[in-house]
């Protein structure tokens, strides 16, 4: 198991950001719909982009991912053809629970595995909407992989919760274009993570695909075709974050530039920018820049202040903001967080015993964390718990505790950000992985 340990030589500098894993999970699936030729740009590999081209390879596109040209080209003419296979998932949630619904749609038998905590996590709703829509759905019952889907799926009206994961509503966008006849989506309690929807819509609609929103949900109409289109992978807001908490604790008030992000994104995490300004962090654009600073660095707790945060639009920032919390002055609350006990970790009970190992103050509650700010942290060693976004995260508490932290699980970055070390040693940062 390898560890990593941070240190703290913080300069600051400049990054440009890895390309939004939401976004490319999407334009590649779209890609692959469009039966024809797509040129992807600014794309990076990761184990989970990994897992949904081998996705869309078992069902008959081929995918061929240029590294060193940031492109992705993705072939969909043989996409349908195979009628049946398996579909290897890795730990990728959204490879998951959007092939299932876009499988079922092309039709046959299709049986989908996963490793780590993926089998764990719930595939409820699918198992309830699915067989009233003309598929055969079989799981072991105890987890949710191995599953076996079977048959075509019919058009119709899917009725879902809209506070489960909103991968399942994306799944369903995806898919129901494809069939025969219209469909409507209908959600049975509020939206959450409303921006990888709206990522979803926006994907479909340059693929020439659309849904038209209809009170609490969307219609459908069916017999649509996706169209070839090229296009660049915007940089990814949800990675971000873990450089505005090295900008917000650099003792300096070193600059951190962050390039390749959009402005004028859907993505969800770019709330960010909102929620480090509340913590005291000076953010402004310079051209395509993102210019992060604090001006306060040198004041006690280097002038961050704590906060009440909802985080049921933005749960994939917690880790990041909970650093920077437990760093800042007075209490900081995370609420709305619920659905992060069932991410790659519980990353509520995750970041509680971290921060708390290093020296921290921080009390998981059933729906998120409240963290007493302390000036410093002591440093120490913590658990990773095989979660990308913990052991990311962590490094930010390296730039506020007086000794190196050591973080388990070090290799989970390369699910989402394999040259996340790289790059916070291009910023100065200590990354020893051993």
């Amino acid at each position: 198991m390898a560890e990593v340990t941070y240190g703290n030589e913080f300069r600051g500098g400049r990054v440009t950001l890895p390309p939004s894993k939401s976004v490319a999970h999407r334009a590649m699936l779209c890609a692959a719909l469009s039966r024809g030729s797509c040129a992807l740009s600014h794309m990076a590999g990761s184990q989970d982009i990994d897992a949904t081209a081998r996705a869309i390879e078992a069902l008959g596109g081929q995918v061929r991912l240029e590294e060193d040209r940031g492109l992705c080209l993705v072939e969909g003419a043989g996409l349908g053809r195979a009628q049946g296979g398996v579909i290897h998932c890795g730990e990728s949630g959204s490879t998951l629970r959007f092939l299932i619904p876009i499988a079922c749609a092309l039709g046959g038998r299709w049986t989908f595995t996963g490793e780590g905590r993926l089998p764990q996590r719930p595939l409820d709703v699918y198992r309830e909407l699915l067989p009233a829509h003309g598929v055969r759905y079989q799981d072991p019952g105890r987890e949710f992989l191995p599953l076996t889907v079977e048959g075509r799926l019919e058009p119709g009206v899917f009725a879902l919760p809209g506070n489960v994961s909103s991968q399942f509503i994306t799944g369903l966008l995806l898919a129901l274009p494809l069939l025969s006849g219209d469909s409507e989506i209908v959600l049975t309690t509020p939206l959450e993570s409303e921006g990888y929807v709206n990522l979803t819509l926006q994907a479909m609609e340059r693929f020439g695909v659309t849904a038209c929103r209809i009170g609490r949900g969307w219609r459908v109409p069916g017999g649509q075709r996706y169209r070839p289109q090229n296009l660049a992978v915007e940089g990814d807001w949800s990675q971000a974050a873990f450089f505005l908490t090295m900008a917000a604790l650099a003792p300096g008030g070193e600059r951190v530039e962050l390039a390749g992000l959009s402005r004028d994104s859907l993505q969800g995490d770019k709330a960010c920018v909102e929620l480090f300004e509340g913590f005291g962090l000076d953010l402004r654009w310079e051209g395509d820049l993102l210019l992060c600073s604090n001006p306060r660095a040198g004041e006690p707790f280097r002038g961050l202040r704590g906060q009440v945060i909802d985080a049921a639009q933005i749960p994939d920032m917690v880790p990041a903001l909970s650093v920077c919390a437990a760093l800042s002055q007075g209490e900081t609350a995370i609420v709305n967080a619920q659905r992060l006990r069932l991410k790659e970790s519980d990353r509520l009970a995750a970041m509680e015993a971290a921060l708390t190992a290093l020296g921290g103050k921080a009390l998981s509650r059933e729906d998120g964390l409240v963290l007493k700010g302390v000036e410093t942290l002591k440093g120490g060693r913590a658990l990773g718990v095989n979660d990308h976004r913990v052991v990311m995260a962590l490094a930010g508490a390296a730039l506020g505790s007086r000794g190196p932290v050591t973080v388990t699980d070090a290799w989970s970055v390369r699910k989402s950000y394999p040259g996340f070390f790289d790059d916070f040693k291009r910023l100065g940062g200590i990354a020893h992985v051993l």
